[in-house]
């Protein structure tokens, strides 16, 4: 089995914003889908959603604020699924909640070093 990461995107507009018992709602949904995951040994790393903010290293020690809000397309976090091909961890990704609200999932294989 090899190792995918599952990037969380999603238009920074579109990010859910609810009262307590909606965002609880969506929360059950996320630790379901892992849960199902992990119900067929298929999670490698639960992940975690990222902060807003953060700072961006770029060449010559330069370093900035961002990424920014203004951007339309944020990372919101990633999990690490175990699958035989890229095509089996996409399958694992097509439950994901955050299709609800707009997002998507980027599937990548992680090669060993």
């Amino acid at each position: 089995m090899k190792d995918f990461l599952l990037v969380f995107r999603n238009d920074f507009a579109s990010i859910p914003k609810g009262s307590p018992e909606e965002l609880q709602a969506l929360t059950k949904k996320w630790m379901d889908w892992v849960g199902g995951i992990t119900a067929q040994n298929k999670l490698t790393d639960r992940g975690s959603s990222l902060a807003g903010g953060g700072k961006v290293v770029r060449p010559n020690n330069v370093i900035t604020d961002g990424p920014y809000t203004e951007i339309k397309e944020v990372v919101g976090g990633y999990t690490i699924v175990k699958a035989e091909t890229i095509e089996e961890a996409a399958e694992l990704a097509s439950g994901c909640p955050i299709f609800n609200y707009g997002g998507n999932v980027e599937v990548r294989e992680i090669n060993v070093m």
